[in-house]
Order: C-alpha cells, then sequence, then structure tokens
C-alpha cells in the first residue's frame, strides 16, 4: 500500500513539474494541424477523382486540430491558474513570450477551419455560433497578448538588437487573422453589424501588418549585422512568411465579403486589393527562398535539435500556400495553381516531420525539460 500512494505522490509531483514548466507555444500545433485541413479542403490542384478525398481529408484535420484545442487548452489555462509565477516569467521573457500568441492563433485559425469544413457537417446556425465564440475569444486574446508583450519589451528589459527573432512575429500574425475568423459571420448578422465587423477586419489587418513591418525591419538588421540566432531559433525564421501569407489572403478575402458595401466601386477595391495581394506574394516568394537557404545553412552545420518550435515551419508555409492557392483562382493562373500544389506537398512533409518530432519527444519526456 505504501509502496502504491509512494508511486501516486511521485506521478502528481510529476504532473505539476510538467504543469509548471508547460511550454507556451504548444498551440503552434493547434494552428499548423488546421491550416494543412483549410488548405486541403480546398482541393489544391483539383485533380480529378480526388475532390472528394481532398475534402474529407481537410475535415479530418480540422476535426484532429480542434482535439488539439480542447487537450492543450486545459493545461495552458491551468497553468496560469496554479503556477501562474512560472506564466508571467514566461510571458516577460524576449523569445518565450511570444509564443503565447499561439493560444489565441490556435483558436482563430480554428475558427477559420471550422468556418470552411462546417457547413458539409453541421448545421449553418450553429456553425456561425461556434465561429463567433472563437472568433471574439481569439481577437480579444489576440490584441492582448499583442500589446502585452510589446509593454513588457518596452519596459521590462534592456534587449538587445541579437535577442531580436522570427518568434516575434507570432503576435502581429495572429492579429492579422482575425479577419478570416470574422468574415465568415458577415451573412450571420444585420447590414450594420456586418459592415461594424467589415471595418474590424481592416483595423485588425492594419494593426498586425504595421506591427510585422516593424519586426520584420529589426529582424533584417539583426540578421545583417549579428551571427545568425541559435540554432532552435531556426524554425522562427519562417515565421514571416505567416504575415505575408495571411495578409495577401485577408486583402482578397475582404474585398470578396466587403464587396456588396462598396456599392459602385467594388471592382476598384478588387483589383486593387488583388494587385496588392499579389505583390505580398511576391515578398512572400522572396521570403520563402530566403527561409530554405538559412534552414539550409543550419543542417551543414548540423545544428537543429527538435523542439516545439519546429511547429514553426507549418503554419506560415501553410499562409503562403492558401494565399498562394486564392491569388491562382482569381488569376485564374495554371502555374499558380500547381505552385499551390507543391507548397501543399512541402506543408504536409513539414507537418509529417514536426508531428513524428513532437510524438518522439513526448515518448521519451524530451518534451517536458525546459
Amino acid at each position: 500500500m505504501s509502496t502504491t500512494i509512494a508511486a501516486a505522490q511521485e506521478a502528481a509531483t510529476a504532473s505539476q513539474v510538467r504543469l509548471r514548466g508547460f511550454h507556451p507555444g504548444w498551440y503552434g500545433a493547434v494552428m499548423g494541424t488546421a491550416i494543412v485541413g483549410i488548405i486541403a479542403y480546398q482541393d489544391p490542384g483539383q485533380v480529378a477523382g480526388w475532390g472528394d478525398l481532398a475534402r474529407g481529408f481537410g475535415v479530418l484535420m480540422v476535426a484532429l486540430s480542434a482535439a488539439l484545442a480542447v487537450l492543450l487548452g486545459i493545461p495552458y489555462v491551468a497553468r496560469w491558474i496554479q503556477h501562474p509565477d512560472a506564466a508571467r516569467q514566461d510571458l516577460a521573457n524576449p523569445v518565450a513570450g511570444a509564443l503565447y500568441g499561439t493560444f489565441p492563433g490556435g483558436i482563430l485559425v480554428l475558427a477559420v477551419g471550422i468556418a470552411t469544413v462546417g457547413p458539409s457537417i453541421g448545421a449553418p446556425g450553429d456553425v456561425a455560433l461556434t465561429v463567433a465564440i472563437l472568433a471574439a475569444l481569439g481577437m480579444i486574446l489576440a490584441f492582448i497578448v499583442s500589446v502585452l508583450f510589446a509593454h513588457l519589451l518596452f519596459v521590462t528589459h534592456p534587449v538587445g538588437p541579437e535577442l531580436a527573432n522570427g518568434a516575434w512575429f507570432i503576435p502581429p500574425v495572429v492579429n492579422i487573422v482575425v479577419p478570416l475568423a470574422l468574415l465568415p459571420l458577415l451573412p450571420h448578422v444585420s447590414h450594420e453589424d456586418a459592415l461594424g465587423l467589415l471595418f474590424g477586419a481592416y483595423a485588425f489587418w492594419g494593426m498586425g501588418f504595421v506591427l510585422f513591418l516593424l519586426v520584420a525591419s529589426l529582424l533584417y538588421d539583426r540578421l545583417i549585422f549579428h551571427p545568425l540566432p541559435a540554432a532552435p531559433l531556426a524554425p522562427s525564421l519562417w515565421i514571416g512568411l505567416g504575415p505575408i501569407g495571411v495578409g495577401s489572403l485577408v486583402l482578397q478575402r475582404t474585398a470578396q465579403a466587403g464587396a456588396p458595401f462598396w456599392g459602385a466601386v467594388a471592382p476598384v477595391v478588387g483589383q486593387l486589393s488583388s494587385l496588392t495581394a499579389a505583390a505580398l506574394w511576391g515578398f512572400g516568394l522572396w521570403w520563402l527562398a530566403s527561409a530554405i537557404l538559412l534552414l539550409a545553412a543550419y543542417l551543414r552545420r548540423g545544428e537543429l535539435p527538435y523542439g516545439l518550435g519546429w511547429w514553426g515551419f507549418t503554419f506560415p508555409l501553410g499562409a503562403y500556400t492558401a494565399s498562394t492557392l486564392a491569388l491562382a483562382r482569381s488569376w485564374h493562373l495554371g502555374f499558380l495553381e500547381a505552385t499551390s500544389v507543391g507548397l501543399f506537398v512541402l506543408l504536409l512533409g513539414f507537418w509529417l516531420v514536426v508531428s513524428a518530432g513532437t510524438v518522439r519527444a513526448m515518448a521519451s519526456g524530451e518534451i517536458w525539460r525546459r
């Protein structure tokens, strides 16, 4: 009996240690999984005979992301209740603090995923209500995290330029995702409320994208004037694709959703949005090539240890893939559709590798050591 009690106490202690050290970047898995489902459901390439399979796979991945959101959300919240000192310490950290943005990010991307696949499997009213709840929660938390993390950088740390890293893109990109969660709600509300949601969509796009430009300039200087970031931060250099991809996609989606409100100038708004989205896509192409070359540099050195930061390879690439697919269909360009297929295959490869690494690290216990 005493042995059983001792074992139970030891297990409880280990559980508390894991909860105290629960990584703030875990919700990157929710974002990375949901974006795979969102793109798959749109059937990139539109290969004959594959449509139903692609949509089924999309539904499965969004459902998996919802399950992850619940399973990971419980310890996320419990840590703030039981170990608030450890949670606040992470928030004040110039690297780990930005990862708290993955929490509202996961909620918002899941909302987009449900809005994408939900109408095919559930009642429209129930889908809209679920999306509205997730969008409201994610929007509020996204704003709070972006303001609070920046404030802590301003007043708490004498942060040197060498500490600038790609994780700082997470709070900006999460704000840019907000419009994609709000736009599906427009058909379900009054004209005045829809106009307010559309205004909010543009406001959050502006907030997030200007913040992205500020962070991008800091990171660009840091990469030029200082040695490359430590190997665990290598995946964060891909995160810049997130604001670019989502920023481009939001411009296209808001122009489409807002067309009934623009009247006679709707075609002009649509064309300007499409042109700007294409220009941002070009910047993303440069970023993707640079990120690949930097990843190759780390691999040549043999410096790429697994960490939860590896999920930074997934959502940003997925965001750029989604933007590519949307541009391919609005511009009716076959080579862009083919490009989206290639990017989606690369995204699936990353997702499989990162998921396998996460499972192995959980089994070995490595993932709980910080």
